[in-house]
């Protein structure tokens, strides 16, 4: 941890204060001045998260760890701001922030146009979108029981049977699309049961509720060697990018943390987080605004 950056993370409620604004020191980072006087004020930017995803972000006891707040700790030296975490549901997130409970969401959101422009999975206007500063990519896999004894090797042979993911997700979109596909093959469509987090969705996969759990690839592949109950079997599917999500015309905001992130991937601490948490295959050599589709 560093001084003038001070990580604090939150449980539902936001633990810990906020200060009286940014110090002498926070003042005289790098990038401070880039930031909405707002936030400068504040000497805080609040994040919404679902601390539910290892190793991306999770719980240990009442502290949020993992990749995302170490990303956003290093960029919080180049800001001069703490960055404070508050648990939410992944679903509400967006919600939440554009009725002015977040600053910002970092939470392995991914960036999709959908998101972007407010429509949900039918296309439908719902909200008045976000922008995302991309960080990391990563697709979806298929989370087996050890030995993979339904032997499955791709989602086209989930057809028929019970499949447990998080609410909300794109692994969630990908297996609504799956259900039409297994229609159209006039096949048994697969059942989806959603969970409000993935861990829950692995607690149905070990009791044999369903067959598979679909969830992001560092998640899924964490979930394996954490243990002896799971396995990931198949390709990635829907490579995608994660983004840090802003409401839209939150310009300053959003154009401060693509320079933060640009400047920790210059300096190489955005390299050592993902390589301490094992997603070096995911990482990216730009930062950029809205790259998802």
């Amino acid at each position: 941890m560093v001084t003038g950056a001070l990580m604090l993370t939150g449980c539902g409620d936001q633990t810990g204060s906020a200060g009286g604004g940014a110090d002498k020191q926070g003042s005289k980072a790098p990038l401070f001045d880039k930031l909405p006087k707002k936030i400068q004020k504040a000497g805080v930017i609040k994040v919404g998260t679902d601390a539910a995803y290892k190793p991306m972000e999770y719980k240990e006891g009442q502290k949020i760890v993992g990749l995302d707040p170490d990303l956003a700790n290093a960029m919080g030296e180049q800001l001069g701001v703490r960055f404070q975490f508050t648990n939410g549901t992944f679903d509400g997130l967006i919600t939440s922030m554009q009725t002015g409970r977040f600053d910002m969401i970092m939470s392995s959101m991914t960036d999709t146009k959908d998101r972007q422009e407010g429509l949900d999975d039918k296309g439908k206007k719902v909200g008045k979108g976000v922008d995302f500063v991309d960080y990391l990519t990563a697709g979806s896999s298929i989370l087996v029981k050890k030995g993979n004894p339904e032997k499955i090797e791709s989602v086209d042979q989930l057809c028929g049977k019970k499949v447990a993911t998080q609410r909300g997700t794109t692994s969630h979109e990908i297996l609504k699309k799956q259900i039409d596909k297994c229609k159209k093959n006039r096949e048994r469509p697969l059942t989806i049961e959603p969970f409000d987090t993935d861990d829950e969705a692995r607690v149905r996969l070990k009791a044999g509720g369903v067959v598979a759990d679909i969830s992001d690839f560092p998640v899924a592949a964490n979930a394996a060697k954490s243990g002896d109950d799971f396995e990931v079997v198949g390709e990635q599917m829907e490579s995608a990018p994660y983004g840090m999500a802003v409401s839209k015309g939150n310009d300053e905001l959003s154009g401060a943390l693509k320079e933060a992130l640009t400047k920790i991937i210059e300096d190489g601490s955005y390299k050592k987080a993902l390589k301490k948490w094992g997603v070096e295959d995911g990482g990216v050599s730009e930062a950029k605004i809205n790259s998802g589709t």
